[in-house]
């Protein structure tokens, strides 16, 4: 898979406010885990998950400092020696799951101790039909189905949201299920309200919320969404064929994430008002590869 270039972490480094709510998690887990009378003799041991240039290092770290608690990091998740008590990852994409999240902490586990904390704890994904005529002419440009059946990260605007966003997809960490598995298929109904007329649907705006350690969270769903932080838009679904929705109506959507031999991808459908093809199917178009 790609790397990410150094201006892309670049990117990422300057949102202070994501890196301040880990801070805060990892602080309030040390503080959990290490009682004040044992400061001082008590090492927990801590695994950075994609630690790219190191800013949840350091953000760990300043946690220990200012937690009062001693703490080692291992920021390569390579090494077959660690036993870690905390893992600490930022692998979260605009949908939650789209980055391998799951996959990635699933892989690194088996380091962590049967009483480990994760940070993540967990996170869901959401989404929301919209009316977003110029986002599906870019798509519509391409003159082809494989870009109707990608998923796109934007920055939303000039949209309409027909209905509020709903969950999709949970994931929670650890995770010592031994039937774990991370494909999931979910049907959401939306009912459009009575007074907002009819509408075209061309797509699915999606986000995410993750609680990072007990009431800390972060996330980009509207109604939650963490202030002022800019690391992650929405993310894009579009409908090959926009769905008419007279007022008043239901909208049932159908929406899958799928696990291969080498690689995991969405598909999404609309079975009413009308029926609309399976986008994506078997990751024709859109992977993200293992």
């Amino acid at each position: 898979m790609d790397n990410l270039e150094a201006q892309t972490y670049e990117t990422f480094e300057k949102d202070t406010v994501k890196y301040a709510q880990y801070k805060k998690a990892v602080h309030a887990a040390l503080l959990d885990r290490v009682p004040e009378e044992k400061a001082s003799t008590t090492i927990t041991v801590l695994m950075v998950v994609g630690a790219g240039r190191g800013p949840l290092v350091r953000a760990s770290l300043q946690a220990a400092e200012e937690s009062g608690r001693k703490l080692r990091v291992y920021a390569v998740e390579k090494n077959p020696n660690a036993v870690v008590t905390l893992h600490v990852s930022e692998l979260l994409g605009s949908f939650g799951d789209n980055e391998l999240s799951p996959e990635c902490l699933d892989g690194a586990q088996r380091f962590l101790k049967e009483d480990g904390i994760s940070i993540p704890s967990s996170y869901t994904s959401f989404i929301e039909p919209i009316t977003a005529s110029r986002l599906y002419n870019d798509v519509k440009s391409h003159k082809d189905i494989a870009h109707f059946e990608t998923a796109y990260v934007v920055k939303l605007h000039s949209i309409a949201r027909l209905a509020p966003p709903q969950p999709v997809f949970t994931f929670t960490h650890p995770n010592f299920s031994p039937k774990r598995d991370n494909r999931r298929y979910k049907k959401l109904l939306f009912e459009l309200p009575a007074d907002t007329g009819s509408a075209l649907v061309h797509g699915f705006a999606g986000y995410f919320d993750a609680t990072l350690y007990k009431d800390i969270h972060l996330g980009i769903e509207p109604s939650t969404a963490t202030p002022n932080m800019f690391s992650w838009f929405a993310i894009f679904f579009p409908l090959r064929k926009p769905i008419y929705l007279p007022a008043g109506s239901v909208l049932d959507v159908h929406f899958w994430r799928c696990i291969g031999a080498t690689k995991v991808w969405y598909e999404w459908s609309v079975t009413s008002p009308s029926v609309s093809p399976i986008h994506n199917c078997g990751g024709r178009s859109y992977w993200v590869g293992l």
